[in-house]
């Protein structure tokens, strides 16, 4: 699963990162968690033009009658996405990046759970594969929320977890947002496993395990 990221970059590295007109101002952030508001790419229907977009972390399908839902669907599983009710119509429609520039998992050894930090070797910002939700309660409540779908873990990460959140490569940034292409066997091959060559990790301390916890101490290796 992805349940942990990091967001430090600032709006101008974003910006260049995802050829992105407008980003507003962010503070870096090194522990994101489910049930908050993320930075995201997405390509409305209605637009020909990328935008960043703050979402709520935990996808609330637009059937749901609870908003509560979102908190269990933190993650899509790339092999199912396709067609599981919860997200077969997002992944149709609305698929988005999830902006990151690392992901932290944790390694299960006698008993204990060590967090590693995940991150491509230039330390830049990258697309995590997810899709997106518009959702409006009875009451007239609106929350736009997201998913980060995830596949079998490469080398790299089989011996920490065995899954791992789908990044994308640049290339395939305008196949991956356009709404237009709805076909799955044009999307499935874009969620492998990124290659493990191209990725590295590092033991971390256990401050990350507080989400309350967030600070550039967090991605320090561990002594």
């Amino acid at each position: 699963m992805c349940g942990r990221f990091t967001q430090s970059h600032d709006s101008e590295a974003i910006a260049q990162a995802f050829d992105l007109k407008d980003v507003p101002e962010l503070s870096p952030r090194y522990n994101v968690a489910p049930t908050q508001m993320v930075g995201t790419v997405i390509k409305p229907e209605e637009s020909e033009k990328r935008q960043f977009k703050m979402l709520y972390w935990g996808l609330i399908p637009s059937w749901s009658k609870d908003k509560k839902m979102g908190a269990k669907l933190i993650n899509a599983r790339a092999e199912t996405v396709a067609e599981k009710p919860s997200f077969r119509s997002a992944f149709k429609r609305r698929r988005c990046l999830v902006v990151a520039d690392g992901f932290y998992e944790w390694q299960h050894l006698a008993g204990k759970k060590q967090p590693f930090y995940i991150h491509l070797p230039d330390k830049q910002p990258f697309g995590l594969a997810g899709l997106w939700e518009h959702w409006e309660s009875a009451e007239g409540e609106i929350i736009e929320s997201c998913t980060i779908i995830t596949t079998a873990a490469n080398d790299l990460m089989q011996p920490i977890h065995d899954r791992m959140p789908v990044i994308l490569h640049p290339q395939d940034y305008d196949l991956w947002l356009d709404p237009g292409v709805q076909k799955p066997e044009l999307l499935q091959p874009l969620l492998s496993a990124y290659p493990a060559e191209q990725m590295a990790a590092y033991p971390v301390r256990t401050l990350v395990n507080k989400t309350t916890h967030d600070s550039p101490e967090l991605i320090e290796t561990a002594a």
